[in-house]
């Protein structure tokens, strides 16, 4: 094994849990993310010569993916949450209900604060990680993380929701 192999592995490998993690947040289904992931793999190895061994290699990564991602074109979109048929059928439980309420109030919000979401909230990148990874400005980031906060937690209170059934 080469040394560029072993030190990629060592670098880049570590991270495709956290790629793939957001790319099912992305992409329509999990084949696409895959494909997503395993296409920012495959770039970041083609171009791992130019990556600086004091830079954040997650960051790299995830800047890589966004590129992937909006390089074809956003031909793949975010998933519709739906219940499966088999926890209709049964009682589900207030944490399932839950995760089900969050995860479809995130797949309804614009791409570009979902994805300040996931990377910010869920990943834990810092605004200056998030404005180099997305290419824009770190006061647009902090306004779409501001924004996306208050678009979840509009979603996802309470009083909101019986005012959105009584109408």
């Amino acid at each position: 094994m080469s040394t560029r192999q072993d030190e990629f592995e060592r670098v880049a490998m570590p991270h495709t849990r956290s790629l793939l993690r957001v790319a099912r947040r992305l992409a329509c289904d999990r084949a696409a993310a895959e494909d997503l992931v395993q296409e920012t793999m495959l770039l970041a190895w083609r171009s791992f010569h130019q990556f600086r061994a004091d830079s954040n290699a997650r960051a790299w990564l995830f800047r890589i993916m966004m590129n992937a991602f909006h390089g074809r074109g956003r031909r793949i979109r975010v998933a519709p949450v739906m219940v499966p048929l088999a926890a209709a059928d049964h009682k589900i439980g207030t944490s399932s209900c839950e995760a089900l309420e969050v995860a479809q109030a995130l797949a309804e919000m614009a791409e570009e604060h979902r994805t300040v979401l996931l990377l910010g909230v869920v990943e834990g990148f810092t605004c200056r990680e998030l404005a180099e990874i997305l290419s824009v400005p770190i006061g647009t980031v902090m306004s779409r993380l501001s924004r996306a906060r208050q678009a979840m937690r509009t979603r996802l209170d309470p009083e909101t929701k019986c005012a959105e059934k009584e109408a």
